[in-house]
């Protein structure tokens, strides 16, 4: 487990620079790829390789997570201007009793909590692995369930384990799936790296079709990581494949090991604040994180 001063040091400036990817930032919508026949979904190519971390979330109702496997961060996050206060314990993430990790979005203070805009006006919560799980390369998922509202910023991604010594952006970071509340329909993967971070991350969004919204229903958001690659889905559907040829000469920041960060933030420079149309509580609804070995290259 990292001491709190890395805890600290990780929600202040690294893990705050997930909203770096401001709202002034446009990343190109891709239309859903099928993975090749022979290759089958990603999932299944995850199948067939060894676990390495996985958390389906069972549990009493009301419990907190396990904190083998996750610790969570407190506090507020100046660099991103987000309106929330995370919380510790199970205030703001718990299990449901049905399988399932809900981080709790509300406009509450219990505590008087401050934060750099003075009396905070919402808590929430933000847990990570570091300390406790890292790893390079594999398959990476998370299935989900996003809230919808103007505001909210939910995020699944990794930043590289040698934060602590060399910074952000050169830790590099990969953000598996990040939501804003005006793009219902709409999710993002994006790396950040030396010369190429914050909202010059590259990057690509993925579109439901038909309008749908992610808060309709539960999503798979993964990543196939390899040496020098790496490939985003959606309920294994392609949308995106990168490698060391997308970062411009600049240093490819992703071979080596990264944790896990789960969050749920409300307002921010991208998303921007809530609205008189936002409503609360809001809940990202996780059924399952797990991680595993690739037994095949990803695919091109």
């Amino acid at each position: 487990m990292s001491s709190p001063h890395l805890t600290r040091r990780l929600l202040v400036s690294a893990l705050s620079v997930l909203a770096l990817v401001s709202a002034t930032s446009s990343l190109a919508s891709a239309a859903p790829v099928p993975l090749p026949a022979a290759q089958g979904s990603v999932t299944n190519q995850a199948s067939a390789a060894a676990a390495t971390f996985t958390d389906d979330f069972d549990g009493a109702a009301g419990s907190a997570v396990d904190g083998g496997k996750w610790q969570i961060e407190t506090g507020d996050n100046v660099d991103n201007h987000e309106r929330q206060y995370y919380t510790a314990g199970n205030s703001n993430a718990a299990l449901d009793g049905q399988g399932h990790l809900v981080i709790t979005a509300r406009k509450e203070n219990p505590s008087n909590y401050q934060c750099w805009y003075g009396t905070c006006e919402y808590t929430s919560a933000r847990l990570n692995t570091s300390g406790k799980f890292t790893q390079a390369y594999g398959h990476v998922e998370a299935r989900m369930k996003i809230p919808r509202g103007q505001g909210m910023w939910p995020a699944f991604w990794m930043l590289g384990d040698d934060i602590g010594q060399v910074g952000w952006p050169n830790s590099g970071e990969i953000d598996i799936m990040e939501n804003v509340g005006f793009e219902p329909g709409t999710v993002h993967g994006t790396l950040h790296g030396p010369g190429y971070s914050g909202s010059a991350g590259i990057g690509a969004g993925y579109t439901l079709p038909d309008g749908q919204a992610f808060s309709d229903d539960f999503h798979t958001f993964a990543i196939d990581w390899a040496p020098d690659s790496v490939t985003w889905s959606v309920d294994g559907n392609v949308y995106q494949h990168r490698t060391p040829a997308d970062t411009n000469g600049n240093t490819w920041a992703f071979n080596k090991p990264f944790f896990l960060i789960l969050n749920l933030a409300v307002g921010g420079y991208w998303p921007g604040d809530p609205d008189g149309n936002t409503t609360f509580p809001k809940e990202l609804v996780v059924d399952h994180v797990h991680v595993s070995t690739s037994d095949s290259a990803p695919p091109a």
